[in-house]
């Protein structure tokens, strides 16, 4: 489906040299003479690049033919493979489509898979997940006048800073956009 320049608004998603890209940023300018100029700043949904890219009033794109489907984590060997919660077909990730999701993926973990023309390009975890202290050292009594933590590395093996009074077997909840501490968990 063909869309005109002029129909670009943020967060809309075009296919340029056969990739899908989203418009993070976009601005009109009409200088005093010539034609409109359309300025924004592209970023490819595939390698993550960013670029500006300016485009003149009358040009063409392609709208991205993008699909989102909820998935479920099963488990890893090399691969990183996931069931579809409708279809229950199994799909394979490599470690490098995954990238830095790892640190939070635990079994049955329901993520948003998108695809682009039927293949995977990104997942979209949730904004909260919940994983249990493996390792921790314990917090030294009386060190509580500021906010003091401590390395502590979770089921998946991620290490993030944990405040002194969590210990070894609890449950944290982690913001997985940032990768930081939220809240101790009771089970």
């Amino acid at each position: 489906m063909q869309m005109d320049v002029s129909d670009l608004r943020k967060g809309q998603k075009v296919v340029i040299d056969g990739d899908p890209w989203v418009v993070a940023e976009y601005q009109f300018v009409k200088p005093g003479k010539g034609q409109a100029l359309y300025k924004c700043k592209m970023k490819n949904m595939v390698s993550g690049a960013l670029v500006d890219r300016t485009y003149r009033s009358g040009e063409k794109f392609e709208k991205a033919d993008l699909e989102e489907s909820r998935m479920q984590y099963l488990y890893t060997d090399g691969d990183f493979h996931f069931m579809n919660n409708e279809s229950y077909e199994q799909l394979a990730l490599s470690a490098e489509q995954v990238g830095d999701a790892v640190n939070y993926l635990y079994e049955n973990l329901d993520v948003d898979m998108l695809f682009f023309n039927g293949q995977p390009i990104g997942l979209t975890l949730p904004n909260f997940v919940e994983l249990q202290i493996e390792k921790s050292d314990p917090g030294i009594k009386g060190d509580t006048a500021s906010n003091t933590t401590k390395p502590a590395t979770v089921s998946t093996g991620y290490v993030l800073q944990v405040p002194l009074f969590i210990n070894e077997g609890e449950w944290i909840k982690i913001d997985t956009r940032n990768g930081a501490y939220v809240e101790r968990v009771k089970r």
